[in-house]
């Protein structure tokens, strides 16, 4: 029998990431070996973002590569998945009619079968490559991820997709649906399963992990503290992360755990997004810059030495020199550790791209440019307060940017490169000094909240 490959190409945040190990993991189940050579594939997913114009213009450039490809190998398989597939459906056939299957983010669990059942492999009539319904009774199924030897030491497990909160310039209600939250048994089995396969650090993925459980009222319920705390007492997990958090769903006891949980990792990326009260207001933020400093004033005070990072857009439509002005402050009256920072772009669905007085693009630009110069003078002088302290780090292997030296990561979510006469094991945990070049921020991957 000839071997055949599957190749994925994942564009956007940590729950793509987690999406693009679901499908590769079926595929392989289906006698797919994946492969990181794209011209050996019989199979190409590519996994699509569609949160920021940018990401989106990526995963079409590739799609117009693949066409070539297409063209010389018939057979080949192109499939395209995630909140760009969703959101375009079969607009995207339209536009790439090469296209062998379009799947939107609840489809990914069925895509072996709808590969082996394509019209053009069974020889059936019609056309069904589009599969991009979003059902409110969708529940997510339980998946236990495969970890072989050698696997990376920490992963990523989604709790929960969808969101309700329907900001104005985000498109992720329209191309993940509402909130689904998955049953607390499976994501507890999930973890336990991971531990005792050797996995050290977890992180909790949803897009508004926040308000975890809220949608299955009537069924057995519990909270997002609930959930950490269940993980909290797995033997084996050293360390957990969440992401993302929308501040108006921020609860007492959530930041109560920073205090009472020794796992749970004192970084917390909290999306501010504007620091005028009138910019969240048309961004459909509800709540307000003074009550989100009211909850950072809290956090700090349960964990004093947490590491904050947040999300900022600039130049959304109606955002004045003022309305800037007041995200520049809030910069320096918080004092994030560190920050993804954006120009707004108009995004399909999203209530915001009807809104008028646009922001120049030039303008934009300038915005940008002079916040993530202040983001980086700030960054550094919290890094600078690390100098003298010391800190735990997990080894994560040898370093990519320090020929010689190791690479590892702090609780608050810093990469470090140090030097150690032994050898090291990734998810190995050893305790080091900081030096004046000692971390630089981390913040793997965004957030949609």
């Amino acid at each position: 029998m000839t071997e055949k490959f599957a190749y994925i190409e994942t564009f956007g945040c940590q729950m793509n990431e987690r999406d693009s190990e679901i499908m590769g993991q079926l595929l392989s189940d289906d006698d797919f070996a994946p492969t990181e050579d794209i011209y050996q594939a019989d199979v190409i997913i590519v996994n699509t973002c569609s949160i920021r114009a940018k990401a989106e213009q990526k995963a079409y450039s590739l799609l117009g590569r693949l066409k070539r490809m297409k063209q010389k190998n018939p057979s080949l398989v192109v499939a395209v998945a995630g909140c760009v597939a969703q959101q375009d459906g079969k607009k995207l056939l339209k536009r790439m009619p090469f296209v062998d299957l379009v799947i939107g983010p609840q489809n990914i669990y069925n895509l072996p079968g709808l590969i082996k059942n394509l019209p053009e492999k069974t020889g059936k009539n019609g056309n069904i490559k589009v599969w991009d319904r979003l059902s409110p009774a969708f529940e997510i199924p339980p998946f236990l991820p495969a970890v072989d030897k050698g696997s990376p030491f920490k992963r990523f497990v989604t709790i929960m997709q969808g969101c309700n909160n329907y900001c104005t310039y985000c498109v992720v209600p329209y191309t993940r649906g509402r909130e689904i939250s998955r049953k607390f048994e499976d994501i507890v089995h999930e973890i336990e399963h991971l531990a005792n396969s050797g996995i050290r650090e977890v992180t909790l993925l949803g897009q508004n992990v926040n308000s975890y459980g809220r949608d299955r009222s009537g069924k057995q319920h519990h909270t997002f503290p609930d959930l950490l705390q269940a993980v909290a007492g797995i033997d084996g997990i050293k360390r957990i992360r969440f992401t993302t958090s929308h501040p108006k769903d921020l609860s007492e006891e959530l930041m109560r755990c920073f205090a009472e949980l020794d796992k749970l990792c004192p970084h917390f990326h909290l999306p501010v997004q504007s620091g005028s009260n009138k910019i969240l207001k048309k961004m459909n933020r509800k709540y307000t810059v003074e009550s989100y400093l009211d909850k950072v004033r809290k956090l700090k005070e349960y964990r004093p030495d947490i590491a904050l990072t947040t999300d900022i857009i600039v130049g959304f439509p109606g955002e004045t020199d003022k309305d800037f002005g007041a995200t520049m402050e809030l910069l320096d009256t918080v004092r994030f550790h560190g920050a993804f920072s954006f120009k707004y772009s108009d995004r399909p669905h999203a209530k915001s791209s009807s809104l008028i007085e646009k922001v120049p693009e030039e303008e934009k630009s300038v915005r940008l440019n002079q916040l993530q110069a202040r983001q980086e003078e700030i960054t550094q002088e919290r890094h600078r307060e690390y100098i003298g302290s010391i800190m735990e780090v997990m080894v994560e292997g040898e370093s990519k940017s320090a020929a010689g030296q190791w690479s590892g990561r702090t609780t608050t979510n810093h990469i470090v490169n140090f030097d150690s006469p032994a050898i090291l094991i990734p998810g190995q945990t050893a305790a080091f000094s900081a030096m004046v070049n000692w971390c630089r921020p981390s913040m793997s991957g965004a957030s949609k909240s």
